[in-house]
């Protein structure tokens, strides 16, 4: 049976009547056309549908959209937003620093699991601002609740990209 569920997603207030029950997930891309969270495995194992849950990683895939009502969820469309919120000398439509990092480093080859991946790294430098990559290699892979797999291969410009993105968000500078 259809719910009616409020949460705020990439800034604006959202309502949608779905089942508790429906995977975040299949509300943000079937319900709300948001593109950038994919589905991967669809058990939460590989990262390609991740999102940010009042600022945490969460797989979308196996969160149940009634778990969010309320909350305040951010997907890739989102990022720059959400950067822009931070840094009032930000402009608007400017990259998030992880995205524009993402792109300085060429990381993407398919690109189908990198939202997942620029979400992962806003999480973690929203915890650590100035990660060794050790721990960014340790965030992509032993952080619950998996790791986030890229069948391309693309780990070493993975961790080159969040290192160059905590530095711009540090300095204000790339490079």
């Amino acid at each position: 049976m259809a719910t009616k569920l409020a949460f705020t997603v990439n800034g604006a207030p959202r309502a949608i009547a779905a089942p508790p029950q429906t995977p975040l997930l299949y509300v943000l891309r079937n319900e709300l056309n948001l593109t950038g969270p994919r589905f991967g495995c669809g058990v939460a194992q590989c990262g390609a549908c991740a999102v940010l849950v009042d600022g945490h990683e969460v797989r979308s895939c196996v969160t149940p959209a009634g778990s969010v009502n309320g909350k305040h969820i951010t997907t890739i469309e989102g990022l720059p937003a959400l950067w822009a919120a931070g840094q009032p000398s930000a402009q608007t439509g400017t990259l998030h620093p992880v995205q524009q990092a993402w792109i300085d480093e060429q990381v993407p080859q398919c690109g189908y699991c990198q939202s997942g991946m620029m979400i992962a790294a806003v999480d973690l430098l929203s915890k650590n601002p100035n990660p060794t990559a050790a721990q960014v290699k340790d965030a992509f892979t032993n952080t619950p609740p998996s790791p986030h797999l890229c069948r391309c291969g693309t780990y070493a410009a993975i961790v080159d990209a969040v290192l160059l993105a905590a530095r711009t968000m540090s300095t204000g500078k790339a490079g």
